[in-house]
């Protein structure tokens, strides 16, 4: 979900285990925020995922089994929507640290945007978590599965205990 700390955790997942750190965001836009097609941004990603080793961050369902197809670990953040939705109201008063290469982005559109994000938050709570968990069944087999719902989960995981509450 947006701001669930996905890009946090994978920070701290990329310095903690050195692997070099594919932001998907960062590689879907193209420049003035213009979408690939389908095909352009799956080829896109193979060409991401190809190495020995790596962290992706971000959601892309549409893309997902790509991801799982190469991963060995899966961890999805199932945070409450609560405090997802209060980190993008947070999110949208402070600019990103890094924008796609040929976009631009002013404080009043990051604000705007943000904020959007509040309601859908709310209206895909469930539905968004349930998609992404079936797609994980149904190619992500092979791969260490984990769940984490709690900020305490989280830290477990990053603290290298990995199974603790919240975590499958």
């Amino acid at each position: 979900m947006a701001g669930s700390g996905k890009s946090t955790f994978s920070r701290a997942l990329a310095v903690k285990f050195d692997l070099p750190l594919i932001h998907l965001d960062l590689q879907f836009w193209k420049a003035g925020w213009t979408e690939p097609s389908e095909a352009e941004w799956r080829e896109k990603q193979r060409g991401l995922l190809a190495g020995d080793a790596w962290i992706a961050d971000g959601n892309y369902t549409e893309t997902l089994d790509l991801r799982l197809e190469r991963a060995d670990t899966v961890v999805v953040l199932a945070t409450p929507w609560w405090r997802c939705a209060g980190r993008a109201l947070l999110r949208g008063l402070r600019m990103p640290d890094q924008l796609p290469e040929g976009c631009e982005y002013s404080a009043w559109q990051r604000l705007r945007d943000e904020w959007r994000l509040i309601p859908a938050i709310w209206r895909t709570r469930r539905s968004d978590l349930e998609a992404e968990l079936a797609i994980i069944a149904q190619h992500g087999q092979h791969a260490s599965r984990h769940v984490l719902m709690s900020k305490r989960a989280i830290k477990e995981f990053l603290n290298g205990k990995g199974h603790g509450h919240g975590s499958k």
